[in-house]
């Protein structure tokens, strides 16, 4: 229904966000992260991108400062047992870039910190997200690496199925080719990835 709302912000609290658009106050559940981030702006203007969730008593508009948190949630509640308000906890103390470090490297440890999830329930993520990400693969993604050194040494298997996760992530392309570029090509696709995050979320 929405992709994003960009306005003023009105209110600011630790659990939501009201944008003021030509007049109309939005109310919007935000994570910590995001809340992080609308704090440190300085300026009182916000872009948020929006997900809507209807449920039968209630319709509750969640945002997210950048769409690489949009995607992170969506993934999220895709996970049995996970929905809106557990995502959000979990995007409240990782930001996306070490959400999805923690899923390829499978660090239960630090998604289970989130309030309300639990040991059992960070293991689920893992588990579901992670074989989507290995086992999604997209051979198109190849083209993207060209005919340079690293392509010709990465395997393809391997290759295909880091960029496809990174992208699944919400990297681009350009962005997961160019983090993969330096791995070692002796690697498996899950040490690939974990380096190629480690590479990205430095240069955040």
């Amino acid at each position: 229904m929405f992709y994003y709302i960009q306005g003023t912000i009105a209110l600011l609290e630790p659990t939501f966000a009201v944008v003021d658009v030509g007049g109309v106050g939005y109310k919007l559940t935000v994570s910590g992260t995001t809340h992080e981030r609308l704090a440190s702006l300085g300026s009182d203007k916000a872009r948020l991108y929006t997900y809507l969730a209807v449920r039968e008593d209630d319709i509750e508009l969640f945002g997210f400062s950048t769409e690489e948190e949009l995607s992170a949630f969506r993934m999220l509640i895709t996970v049995s047992g996970v929905g809106p308000k557990a995502a959000t906890a979990i995007l409240s103390i990782l930001t996306p870039e070490k959400f999805a470090l923690a899923v390829c490297t499978g660090d239960t440890k630090a998604i289970a910190k989130a309030n309300g999830v639990g040991a059992k329930t960070a293991a689920r993520v893992i588990l579901e997200l992670q074989d989507k990400m290995l086992k999604q693969t997209d051979t198109d993604t190849l083209s993207t690496v060209g005919d340079s050194p690293a392509s010709a040494s990465l395997g393809k298997g391997a290759l295909s199925e880091a960029l496809d996760a990174l992208m699944v992530l919400g990297y681009s392309r350009a962005e997961a080719t160019g983090a993969l570029k330096s791995v070692d090509p002796k690697l498996d696709s899950g040490e690939m990835i974990k380096l190629a995050l480690k590479k990205l979320m430095r240069n955040v």
